[in-house]
């Protein structure tokens, strides 16, 4: 097939072959399988450098893949499907419900003093061999302590509501935190929480670091166990994450509780 062919329009050439004209103009999506392999290396980036935005993250990108056509409508795809953006104020690309009822931030200014003053919860990117899940954890800001975690292949609300009330067999904490997501907004989530009297809050739009303790808790979590592991499938990751967060609370010793483990913090226990 030639395209440029001067004497020869491209319906004949078409019709001598015994193809179809539309087939000549067709663009193949990109492989699934590339797309994988570029969220792997965003959430890489993204745990390293969470100020990046889609502009810097796609130069980054084309250093780190120079052989790939890599567009920043390509990358903001991507990393509205991972449910990321940068932490500095910008149009968030998590998924926000307008209709949703928003809370204010309670915690400028606030020293957490104790166990059980304030909770929070987030939700993750861990990417898989031939996939990605979604990582979504309830911790506790004084003490470090994970309080409950749930593993997804989907963002709807229903895992986040399913963590948060495993943590409520844990105790009831005077305020909880969570970014504006839908999840977190939705009135499933929200009545769990009002039915026990607990003060809601909720970080200012694109201010990731308002809920900085558990940004932290996922850098922790890449870098000591996702990314050494490489995680071939959603079970694997879960029995892995089961083994990690086991250690993360009752073994791993933070220099921030002077050299003690989130569960001596929490449940007051004589390092």
């Amino acid at each position: 097939m030639d395209l440029g062919h001067p004497n020869i329009s491209v319906k004949r050439q078409c019709e001598l072959l015994g193809i179809s004209r539309s087939t000549v103009y067709y663009a193949p999506r990109p492989d699934r399988r590339d797309d994988t392999a570029l969220m792997a290396e965003i959430d890489r980036i993204y745990t390293d450098m969470p100020f990046y935005g889609s502009r810097k993250m796609t130069r980054e990108l084309r250093r780190r893949f120079p052989d790939q056509k890599i567009n920043r409508k390509r990358v903001q795809r991507l990393m509205a499907e991972m449910g990321i953006s940068a932490i500095y104020p910008t149009p968030k690309t998590t998924i926000s419900c307008p209709e949703h009822k928003k809370y204010p931030y309670l915690l400028r200014d606030v020293a957490v003093v104790r166990p059980g003053q304030v909770w929070s919860t987030d939700i993750t990117y861990i990417p898989l061999a031939s996939g990605f899940a979604y990582l979504v954890a309830v911790i506790d800001w004084h003490s470090k302590y994970v309080l409950s975690w749930r593993l997804s292949n989907t963002m709807d609300a229903s895992f986040c509501v399913e963590a948060l009330k495993e943590s409520l067999t844990k105790g009831t904490p005077e305020i909880f935190n969570t970014d504006q997501g839908s999840q977190f907004t939705c009135q499933e989530f929200l009545d769990v929480l009002l039915a026990r009297g607990i003060s809601i809050s909720m970080d200012g739009r694109g201010r990731a670091l308002d809920n900085v303790f558990i940004e932290r808790l996922w850098r922790s979590v890449k870098y000591e166990n996702v990314y050494p592991k490489g995680y071939q499938t959603m079970e694997e990751a879960r029995v892995g994450l089961a083994a990690y967060f086991k250690l993360y609370n009752e073994r791993r010793l933070h220099e921030s509780l002077a050299y003690q483990t989130p569960a001596e913090v929490h449940y007051a226990l004589a390092a």
